[in-house]
This record gives structure tokens, sequence and C-alpha cells, in this order.
């Protein structure tokens, strides 16, 4: 006898509500539960109930998102660029949360997915280059995020170096001479911390700037408190610096809290500028200088490269980078 939703339901102690929640990609559910009810899935062999054209094709319908976390703004507005792309190829999108945890991620990788989804486009952060061949799965993957490059899949990029490099030479064109990051990671080998430190360094160097390390300010995960601690921490040691990147948006907005409730005036005492061009960074006060990141490019020019692997394309893998485009707004311009 067929496996039903709710003999999972049964084995994992939820309600077939929750099921078919996580089933559907519900965003909202605990990731305890969710873990419980694929494990459950997995376990039983459950397939779920497809329409007859994806019996006839084998297939779901679904492709898989995985990503640190939705509470980070970037994130969240990548799966929804996801979510279009895939709806103009008749695709719906299952997401899944890793928390940036590198066990997560391999769990993400390892566990059976060939029932649940057609295809895997997976965002991590907590693996690196040494991991590249857990990447060897046999659902069709795309990887996004800069923690593992050459690897044995299709990988779509965000121009980390040069979009900071604009970002930092705008900010050298205005006359800024001490240019304060905040968002470091010491320590970090691969990953979109360094990449960017160190560009916006080579950016300071080549206009004849000493990138100063008491101006290089690390910060944990890249949320707004983070920012406005690093901002704080920055304002207690006393060093001058007339102009900010944040390594992303997030950061950057933490900082201009800090700066404003200060009394610093933004941009005429100090510029700030960002990363990822988020929805908030048009309507913040003031609003922000960032690099957009083409995220609905990488999301279509992913989305279009999970397909063709999906329909047998077995060409040599792809690396693009998906252009950048500066925003001037009033964080330094005013």
């Amino acid at each position: 006898m067929a496996v039903t939703m709710r003999d999972v339901a049964l084995h994992a102690g939820v309600s077939p509500k929750t099921v078919s929640n996580v089933m559907n990609g519900y965003p909202y559910i605990r990731e305890a539960t969710r873990l419980k009810v694929l494990a459950s899935i997995d376990a039983l062999g459950y397939q779920m109930n497809l329409s007859a054209r994806n019996l006839k094709s084998g297939r779901t319908g679904i492709i898989g998102l995985a990503v640190p976390e939705l509470s980070l703004p970037y994130f969240a507005e990548l799966a929804d660029a996801v979510i279009d792309a895939a709806e103009e190829h008749g695709l719906t999108v299952m997401i899944e949360q890793t928390g940036a945890d590198r066990q997560r991620e391999l769990a993400a990788l390892a566990r059976p997915r060939g029932h649940l989804v057609d295809g895997l486009l997976f965002s991590p952060l907590g693996l690196g280059h040494d991991d590249a061949e857990h990447l060897r799965v046999s659902t069709p993957m795309v990887l996004l995020g800069e923690r593992i490059f050459h690897g044995p899949v299709d990988h779509v990029m965000i121009d980390n170096v040069t979009g900071t490099r604009a970002a930092v030479q705008h900010l050298i064109e205005l006359g800024r001479r001490r240019i304060a990051v905040i968002g470091t990671h010491p320590g970090e080998v691969v990953g979109t911390a360094v990449i960017r430190y160190d560009a916006a360094a080579s950016a300071m160097t080549e206009a004849g700037l000493e990138p100063l390390p008491q101006l290089a300010v690390p910060a944990g995960p890249w949320h707004r408190a983070n920012g406005a601690m690093a901002m704080e921490n920055l304002l207690a040691t006393g060093e001058k610096f007339d102009a900010v990147l944040g390594l992303n948006d997030t950061l950057a907005l933490g900082a201009i809290r800090v700066l404003t409730k200060q009394g610093i005036r933004i941009p005429d005492d100090v510029a700030v500028v960002g990363f990822d061009d988020i929805d908030e960074a048009r309507y913040s006060t003031p609003t922000l200088t960032t690099v957009d990141p083409g995220r609905a490019q990488i999301a279509t020019t992913a989305v279009e490269l999970l397909v063709d692997r999906m329909n047998g394309d077995d060409s040599d893998h792809r690396e693009i980078v998906a252009p950048y485009e500066l925003h001037r707004r009033e964080s330094t311009l005013g």
C-alpha cells in the first residue's frame, strides 16, 4: 500500500498540514520540525501525489533553494527573485534554511531528495573549498555564493571585487581619505568578507591611501545590530574617519543608526556605502548608496542553468559572474 501524507504525519508526530507546509516550502516552519518531517519522508519513501504530467515525466515540478537564513534581507530578496524566475518555467520552489552551519549544509547535500525536488540551488556559508567534493550529488545543482570556487557544479556569483572597488573609488572621488570598513572576519581565508575587504584595501592602495588596520572593524553575522555594535566600537576608539564601507547593507544601516544618534552628519561628516542594494536601502534615512549585485539576474541565470541540467545538459560546468551597478544615494551625495 502506498505511503500517504497522513502516514508521514503520524511517523513524524505532526499534523498532515505541517507535512504539506514542509513539502511546499512554507518558510515559517521550525527548523527542528522541518528536519523531522523530511526524515520521516525519507524513512517511509513517501512520494508526492503529482499531476498526471509530472507522473509521466517522473518529475515533481519543484526545485530546492538552500540558503543560510531568510532573516538576512539579501537572502529573503534572493528567494523572492528565485521564486519569480522559477515560475517562468512552471516550477515551484521549496526553501530550506541551513543557518550557515557546516553540518546542516552537509546534511542538506547528503539527504536523499530525488523524490522531493528536481534540482537544487545551494548557497552555503559554513562550507569551504575543501568541501567541494560534497557537491557531487545525484540531484542537479547550481551553486551560489563565495564559499567554494571551481567546484564540480555550475556556479553563479556576485562580482564582489569590482563592485567593492567601485564603492571605494566613489568615496575617494568624493575626497574621503580615512575609510573605515565594518564587517570584517579576521582569520577568514575564503568568503565574502575577506573578498570584499581585500578589494577595498586594494582600491585604497591604488589611490595612494593606506588601508588602516584600526579602521577595519570586525562584526559577526551581518545583521543591523552587529553593524551598530561595530560602529559603537569604532567610535569608542577615538579614531578619525570620514567614510564607512559596510560589507553589506544591513551593517551599513546599523552604522547609520549609531552615527545619527551621536549627532554625526551623513554624508557631511561621514559618507556611508553598503553592498547588496536591499529594498530598505531605498527608504532608509538617509537613503543608502550601495552596490547592486544583480540579484534578479543571479536568480534568473541560476534557475536557467538548473533547468538545463534537469533537462539532461551534460556540458562542462560554467562559472558566471553577474554584473553589478553602484547606486549613488543620499548617504554619500547628500
